[in-house]
């Protein structure tokens, strides 16, 4: 069967941003910590055109034009992401819209009408499934049926303001060009997978009981000097049902549905499911490529070695190398190395040394983080990391996280670092994790091809990222809050959200269009 993977990969994140000094000075956080402590230096802000669809749509306008693609020889577009833009149509029917709109001149109306499109979900990892399920079927098609997916990434990762998620934010979207004979990165087909139902990080269906609404809502009043009757809040709730449809709004109940882009999440949780799903994943990994013959470990060199690049999710930039202790310990206790380790820390942590209740748990995840943060400062695992991980973390530090898309930003970051540094990396094997709350990891592996300097110099990231527009504190709170109603930067050469609804709409149609060049 001939090789699959990435042949290409395309990105757009927004042009506004918010310097992390600027952040840090706003919300009294220490820049340091966020700085030298997580790696952050920006955070991308959508402005008010952008959306999930948007972004996602120009990567891969960008991704088609540069390839030459014909439209209609597109089998698939699959998009991964967690900001959805509704609870019925995929995100990614909007995507074709769109393409549509801007292909039709040269290739006929519908001309993707025969293109498969669906979203994928599972926070973070979305992305890699979709990409995943995407390799199979170029795969299955075999290289005489020369199939062409396009896997998209694309999100908005916003927290709320206050919240001790809020410097992480990020957004951006992508496009993941996969065929056979892929000129970037071949994909062999060996996973490691590990899936626990935890909730470290979610984003539920939320009802506020109506009395409690309207109650806010006099509250506020009040406070603004009304005076209100006794027994007002009663009266209301006795008309909503029957009042009219204004603004085609009807009280047919006694609580009201939320839904909101922010998250639920238990950060120190999270970080602890994020290294114990890559770790198990990772096992998996090594058993799935001794039981195919592709490792052996008594010839071979310890596996994490043989990875020249290792690529993760970063919801922050320096998210690999703070979780990364466990791997690199897990691989390497059979080694002389290891026991230079212990004989300066004392021996590790093990479950099994703990009593069997909650209260020896917490025990054990307080001593086990502890001792992960002593691997972290040894020069052995400070040298792992400037050799295979830091190149990861760039584009990171300037964008922030990009959910679904954080793991190919990693990857599209080390290997325009690489083309920069004149590295030979055809033939070298690069390890992924990916990571979805709630929670999932992925562990596979990438084989640089011949041709990959030709696809990284095309890339253009650290210079496109150079000519960004930054925003102060006012702008970006309303941006946040969605106050603001005129775009900061006037879209140019990109799809942009026209407006929603409008006359002749039904209630919450998504209209969008491509804007020319302005210049």
């Amino acid at each position: 069967m001939a090789e699959v993977g990435i042949d290409d990969i395309a990105i757009h994140f927004p042009r506004l941003y918010f310097d992390m000094k600027d952040f840090a000075e706003f919300r009294g956080a220490d820049f340091g910590k966020l700085n030298k402590g997580l790696g952050l230096a920006a955070m991308a802000i959508p402005d008010v055109h952008e959306d999930t669809a948007t972004m996602g749509a120009n990567a891969c306008t960008r991704l088609i034009d540069r390839n030459n693609l014909n439209p209609k020889n597109i089998g698939r577009i699959y998009l991964g992401t967690e900001s959805a833009l509704d609870g019925a149509k995929p995100t990614a029917t909007y995507i074709m819209d769109m393409l549509e709109q801007k292909y039709e001149p040269n290739f006929g109306k519908d001309c993707f009408r025969n293109c498969d499109v669906v979203d994928l979900t599972f926070a973070c990892i979305g992305a890699v499934d979709a990409m995943h399920n995407t390799l199979d079927w170029v795969a299955r098609g075999g290289e005489e049926q020369n199939r062409i997916g396009i896997v998209v990434f694309a999100d908005n990762a916003k927290y709320d303001l206050g919240s001790s998620g809020e410097y992480t934010q990020g957004a951006g979207g992508g496009a993941i060009l996969i065929r056979h004979n892929p000129r970037l990165i071949e994909i062999p087909d060996n996973w490691g997978v590990s899936t626990i139902p935890v909730h470290d990080f979610f984003k539920p269906r939320r009802e506020v009981d109506m009395k409690t609404v309207v109650e806010n809502v006099l509250d506020l009043a009040e406070e603004t000097g009304e005076k209100l009757k006794v027994g007002l809040v009663d009266r209301i709730l006795n008309i909503l049902p029957t009042s009219s449809k204004k603004d085609h709004i009807m009280f047919e109940s006694e609580t009201l549905s939320i839904h909101k882009d922010t998250p639920i999440f238990d950060g120190q949780f999270s970080n602890r499911c994020y290294s114990e799903s890559v770790k198990s994943a990772f096992i998996n990994f090594r058993e799935e490529a001794i039981r195919t013959g592709r490792y052996d470990p008594k010839n071979d060199d310890i596996l994490t070695n043989q990875w020249k690049r290792i690529i993760v999710h970063l919801p922050y930039a320096f998210q690999g190398k703070r979780m990364f202790p466990d791997l690199f310990r897990h691989d390497r206790r059979h080694l002389p190395m290891w026991e230079e380790i212990v004989s300066e820390f004392g021996e590790e942590p093990f479950f099994e040394d703990f009593a069997d209740t909650s209260e020896g748990y917490e025990q054990f995840q307080k001593a086990n983080d502890g001792y992960r943060r002593l691997i972290s400062k040894t020069p052995q695992f400070k040298e792992f990391v400037e050799a295979r991980i830091e190149k990861t973390q760039r584009a990171s530090s300037l964008i922030g996280n990009q959910y679904t898309g954080s793991i190919f930003l990693a990857l599209m970051s080390t290997m325009e670092s690489d083309f920069a540094d004149g590295e030979a990396m055809v033939g070298k094997r690069v390890g992924l994790c990916g990571y979805g709350s709630g929670a999932k990891a992925k562990v596979f592996e990438g084989i640089v091809q011949p041709e990959w300097k030709e696809i990284a110099t095309r890339f253009k990231l650290f210079d496109r990222l150079s000519h960004r527009t930054p925003i102060d504190k006012e702008i970006y709170e309303r941006l946040h809050r969605g106050s603001q109603k005129e775009s900061i930067v006037a879209p140019s050469a990109e799809f942009a959200l026209v407006e929603i609804g409008g006359e002749g709409k039904l209630e919450g149609h998504r209209n969008y269009a491509w804007v020319p060049n302005s210049e």
